[in-house]
């Protein structure tokens, strides 16, 4: 009876200890990582996002017809930035002053900036273009310190950059699955990231796009915690007490 108490001691302490392997990142670090041209990512724009867009010349009387508010990166975070920029419709096109509709879904900023600039060339012969997506944010949700929404302003982050902005996993968090869902020609796609392995850094979830949602399942432990499965140190004064009863009463 005594050996089959401290077997039974044994084992609730180890199901309730964590691994290295369930909290430490990177674990195959000491070998190179080959992330490629994954540095030269560009977020593309896509239908219900909102442009700041900026004309700029030196004969300010000829912009003055295409000129609009459509606020700076100062008010990037105003209740309804609709109201200053330019919304993309569901055709993937924005309505600009004399231009009318013109396309910018599926193109990066760069690409709408020059064909932008090129269709302006017709009016004014030295425009300067700048395009910036206003309501760029990620959703960080789950065993995560401070979960919430983030407006990232130089539309650029990476999935370990958004979990800091969200002040990393908490100690219940699971770091080998990581789920994020993105919105692809208007599907929903769920994919899972392995914060231990390297290869997520090649990963096309590597760089978040606008409004990803990044999800933080609980571990196991977490999930005990939350009071689903009975916690372990409560479950074990439970079998000290009981098998000791035991082992008195059959003396």
């Amino acid at each position: 009876m005594k050996q089959l108490l401290a077997l039974t001691i044994l084992s609730l302490l180890l199901v309730s200890c964590a691994t290295k392997k369930e909290i430490i990142y990177f674990q195959d670090v000491e070998k190179d990582i080959p992330i490629g041209d994954q540095q030269k990512f560009e977020p593309v724009i896509e239908s219900n996002d909102i442009l700041h867009i900026s004309v700029s010349s030196m004969n300010e009387e000829v912009l003055i017809p295409f000129r609009r508010n459509t606020g700076t990166q100062a008010n990037m975070n105003n209740a309804n930035p609709g109201l200053q920029g330019y919304l993309v419709n569901s055709d993937g096109n924005i309505r600009f002053p004399v231009i009318g509709d013109f396309a910018v879904a599926g193109k990066t900023r760069k690409e709408v900036e020059d064909a932008l600039k090129l269709k302006l060339a017709e009016f004014i012969t030295d425009v300067v273009l700048d395009v910036r997506i206003m309501n760029f944010k990620v959703t960080v949700l789950g065993e995560v310190n401070n979960p919430g929404v983030y407006t990232i302003q130089d539309e650029r982050v990476t999935l370990p950059q958004a979990l800091g902005l969200a002040g990393d996993l908490s100690e219940d968090g699971r770091r080998g699955n990581v789920m994020v869902i993105r919105e692809v020609d208007g599907k929903q796609i769920v994919s899972r990231v392995d914060l231990t392995n390297t290869e997520f850094f090649s990963s096309p979830y590597y760089f978040l796009k606008q409004n990803d949602v990044v999800y933080v399942e609980p571990s196991l432990k977490g999930v005990k915690k939350s009071g689903f499965i009975p916690d372990i140190p409560a479950m074990l004064s439970l079998v000290t007490v009981v098998l000791s009863t035991v082992i008195l009463l059959t003396r």
